[in-house]
């Protein structure tokens, strides 16, 4: 028989619970909202009532709905008034101990046939549903923050859980107007797993020097079309969150790539949180763009690479009034690649005039600096760029430079997720989309940019870094030696 849900407890109400609570009572569902105490209480009486104000303020609601909103919420501070919930769905710190200690709790008051949810974003269920005499009767319910707006919901299941009960708490998510995807019990589900190993790789280059903090939120803003750059998303969830998150994955998996930056580590041990503490990887300054400059002072320009590309770049640079010369006379050489070009530098009689192009979507071009490249050439480079009507990275001349090292490992671990079948190719992209705001999920990127582009770019990740999580997934080798144009292509 199929699960009812009419009341429902909601445990924690900080930002996130008093959202789910919100979410519940808009959807006509009774909520009993429960705090430690009278402060946090008050506190998360104030979250409800802010958000409804605001949605009330644009008009999103009207003044019965929100009274008919808040009518349906019940505060309290004791946990005894959840007992006649059919479902409870938990909202208190990321901590296990804190988690298995308040299940305890919740399967001795619950009625024996309610349901315990957790709203972990990374924790095992497995092991919180384990401290409770009905782990069949557990699930996780990953909402995402502010929890009224986002789509997403990730529905978890464990091996304990009982048939059919996702399924019941995924039409419940649906009843909610979200978009549910069920899940088995892996350390940060979907969005989790593939995206902190995202940011994280960022914070490592970062940190090794490959391109400034707004270099690189600008080259995945800008470039890749993401809606926020590594960086600064990462200040917005928070660094000790962020942390926990990766550190939960690396329990997991072992993998190099989910050990924690040992900057975001220092970061952390510091107290500078992000936003939350006022400083992170940026302080109270916003993200910047570089603005635009004088003219270079350079007369002459050669530009070297495939045939097609540097004609068609030449000439853009000749309707801007530079002129064009050989490599051997020219002030500067521009070697439009997507690959390092430092071999291309050492057969140049002045291989400090050199500096690596690669142009990425529309509105980035990366500017490669070798060892050998003056500090000068890699500025008169940038603004030619600006020039040009494209915004400067400037990095150093490394494989994938700053897209491509962030980009093609993300694609990598969906297809990854995907082959391990803990996915499916849908599920990935709408977890993505709704879950973090991405203009496409992984997978069409992958349709978009060509499944052989992937993997040569991580083939020279690689050789270069020579860490196994870079080397392409063996799904993707298949597909490319297949002739295989997109994933989708295979019989389902």
């Amino acid at each position: 028989m199929a699960n009812t849900f009419e009341t429902v407890g909601v445990v924690g109400l900080g930002t996130m619970g008093a959202g789910i609570a919100e979410v519940f009572a808009r959807a006509g569902i009774a909520v009993v909202g429960v705090e430690a105490d009278p402060a946090a209480l008050e506190r998360g009486r104030g979250h409800l009532e802010g958000s409804t104000g605001k949605a009330l303020a644009r008009g999103r609601l009207t003044e019965a709905e929100r009274d008919g909103i808040l009518g349906r919420v019940t505060l309290t501070t004791s946990l005894g008034d959840l007992a006649d919930c059919d479902l409870v769905v938990e909202a208190v710190p990321e901590i296990m101990d804190v988690k298995r200690s308040l299940f305890t709790e919740l399967d001795r008051i619950c009625k024996p046939s309610a349901v315990l949810a957790t709203n972990t974003s990374s924790l095992p269920v497995t092991a919180i549903a384990a401290t409770t005499s009905r782990p069949g009767r557990v699930v996780g319910m990953h909402f995402f923050n502010p929890a009224p707006v986002m789509k997403l919901v990730e529905v978890v299941r464990t091996v304990t859980t009982e048939d059919g009960l996702a399924d019941d708490v995924a039409a419940l998510a649906r009843r909610l107007g979200k978009t549910p995807v069920t899940v088995g019990d892996r350390a940060g589900f979907v969005v989790n797993r593939l995206l902190l190993p995202y940011l994280n790789h960022a914070a490592v280059l970062l940190e090794s020097g490959l391109a400034t903090r707004d270099g690189i939120d600008t080259a995945m803003r800008l470039g890749a079309g993401f809606p926020m750059g590594p960086l600064t998303l990462l200040d917005l969830i928070g660094l000790d969150t962020s942390y926990e998150i990766c550190e939960a994955l690396f329990a997991e998996s072992r993998e190099r790539r989910h050990a924690p930056a040992p900057l975001l580590r220092e970061l952390v041990a510091a107290g500078l949180l992000g936003r939350k503490s006022g400083r992170g990887f940026y302080g109270e300054e916003a993200p910047s763009t570089p603005s635009s400059e004088e003219k270079p002072s350079v007369s002459t320009v050669a530009v070297v690479g495939e045939e097609t590309e540097a004609g068609g770049f030449a000439d853009r640079l000749a309707a801007a009034g530079f002129k064009t010369a050989g490599p051997e006379e020219a002030e500067l050489v521009v070697a439009l690649s997507r690959t390092p070009v430092a071999r291309r530098a050492v057969r140049l009689a002045h291989p400090d005039r050199l500096v690596g192009l690669n142009l990425v979507g529309e509105q980035v071009a990366e500017v490669a600096s070798t060892v050998l490249t003056s500090p000068g050439a890699e500025q008169v480079a940038a603004g030619l760029v600006r020039i040009l009507g494209r915004t400067p990275v400037v990095c150093r001349d490394r494989a994938g430079f700053v897209v491509g090292a962030l980009l093609y490992p993300h694609l990598n671990d969906a297809v990854r997720m995907h082959e391990s079948g803990y996915a499916s190719v849908e599920q990935i992209d709408t977890a993505m989309r709704l879950g973090c705001g991405y203009p496409a999920g992984p997978f069409e990127m992958l349709d978009r940019l060509g499944l052989e582009t992937v993997r040569d770019g991580l083939r020279d990740l690689y050789a270069e870094y020579r860490d196994p999580s870079l080397s392409p997934a063996p799904l993707l080798e298949r597909l490319v030696t297949a002739g295989v144009r997109s994933i989708r292509d295979l019989p389902s």
